[in-house]
């Protein structure tokens, strides 16, 4: 039963909980037990998601290895510098279009909004240093992301049985947060039905708002920002490489929805474009967590929504402070399916959201995250082959042997088609022979 539940899509499931709970919001209003269903999804995230970010950071922080060398600067910088501009993006449209969400469990008056920069940094140096044990139990997400990052340091001089007991307790609270997600066509069936029985259709409409701000800012960032900085780096039209990245690695990632299922498409692509495999051997497993703009992108977004809902207002400096977080969170989160998502608390708490409000978002992101979650995951696989090949062709120019970017592309898309020619020769051979 389970096995012909979980072989239907992800993606699909949650279509149908969308209509399911739509439908029974417009028509039998009055069954509020329904809303059971989205209680539980949430909360249980709610109460796994502080100790899924914990051993994530500790896990990443214990695994580096002390003096290893990648020789991979400036591809590392692309990544980090990409995933900041996304997220400075991302704020800056929910500033120019600024969206609310519907949040049925919050008044107008449930949260105060921030009175000042050095009252928010005063939070947030106390908030970090909260006992560890607390920052656990009551979803303190600052406290969680120091402490982690400080013990994982520690860990780095352990031995390597400590680190895999780690990195297996980090894999098994995954694999929980993972089953969770598989049940969120039901908790999506409840949050949808709650939010059409109490405010009609209009609820769903104001998803429709938030889809269109994440996924116009995320095709922004990939056709204008990204290739702006392909071009500053190589000098060079963009565009070809760009638009063959989308293409090639962008379209098969929107509908895995994985990163990780989608690095060897992108190692096959980089051997293509006539990289040097010293590089992407690492450049492009290391892209599938670290190179996160979409990741960054969504964390900023849904949670300004939250701050706009909530009738705050976000200076500038509390909307950088916003963008740094939101980088530095999204690192590791392309990973986990969802996992920007889960995200958010973090975020949200440095404006003195509560948790409870924080996870509400969450369960409201797991709605959009039909169309968000797959153009995210197109948008950090594409940049990953993208970053890749800008950091190689950059560095060669440097040296004083330029690449004709548009020449390895087009030599990179005759290389499929003889595969592909290739492929149905041996095809047809097959069958001669079987046929003899």
């Amino acid at each position: 039963m389970w096995d012909k539940f979980t072989s239907i899509s992800l993606i699909k499931r949650i279509l149908i909980g969308i209509i399911v709970g739509a439908v029974l919001g417009v028509g039998v209003p009055h069954l509020t037990w329904i809303t059971i269903l989205g209680d539980l999804f949430v909360n249980s995230l709610k109460a796994i998601a502080p100790l899924l970010v914990f051993l994530l950071i500790l896990s990443s922080m214990a695994k580096h290895e002390k003096g290893s060398k990648t020789h991979m600067r400036s591809i590392v910088v692309l990544y980090l510098t990409a995933t900041l501009v996304a997220a400075v993006v991302a704020v800056g449209a929910s500033y120019l279009f600024p969206v609310e969400i519907f949040l049925p469990k919050v008044s107008e008056t449930t949260t105060a909004a921030p009175k000042g920069i050095a009252t928010v940094l005063k939070g947030v140096l106390n908030n970090a240093i909260e006992n560890p044990v607390k920052a656990l139990v009551e979803g303190q997400y600052l406290s969680i992301l120091v402490w982690a990052s400080l013990i994982g340091v520690g860990l780095r001089a352990a031995g390597k049985q400590t680190k895999q007991v780690v990195n297996d307790l980090s894999n098994a609270v995954t694999s929980v947060v993972q089953f969770i997600i598989q049940l969120a066509p039901f908790g999506i069936v409840g949050l949808v039905f709650t939010s059409v029985s109490e405010s009609g259709l209009n609820g769903l409409a104001k998803y429709g708002q938030l889809v269109l701000l994440v996924v116009g800012s995320m095709m922004f960032v990939s056709l204008i920002v990204y290739p702006a900085m392909v071009a500053l780096m190589t000098h060079q039209n963009p565009y070809p490489l760009t638009l063959f990245t989308l293409r090639e690695s962008g379209i098969p990632a929107f509908f895995t929805r994985s990163s990780a299922v989608n690095i060897p498409i992108n190692m096959e692509l980089c051997r293509r474009l006539g990289l040097s495999k010293k590089t992407y051997a690492i450049s492009i497993p290391l892209g599938a967590s670290a190179n996160s703009g979409g990741a960054a992108m969504t964390i900023s977004i849904m949670t300004l929504a939250t701050t706009h809902t909530l009738g705050m207002e976000v200076s500038f400096p509390l909307a950088f402070l916003l963008c740094l977080l939101s980088a530095i969170s999204a690192t590791g989160a392309s990973g986990i399916a969802g996992g920007s998502l889960l995200l958010i608390p973090m975020a949200c708490s440095l404006f003195g959201i509560s948790n409870d409000i924080a996870m509400q978002v969450v369960g409201v992101g797991f709605i959009i995250g039909v169309i968000q979650d797959s153009v995210e995951t197109a948008v950090n696989s594409a940049s990953d082959l993208l970053f890749t090949a800008t950091a190689e062709f950059a560095d060669l120019r440097r040296a004083g042997t330029p690449v004709n970017i548009s020449e390895r592309v087009r030599q990179a898309k005759a290389n499929d088609s003889a595969t592909q020619e290739d492929e149905e020769l041996d095809a047809q051979a097959v069958e001669n022979e079987a046929g003899e």
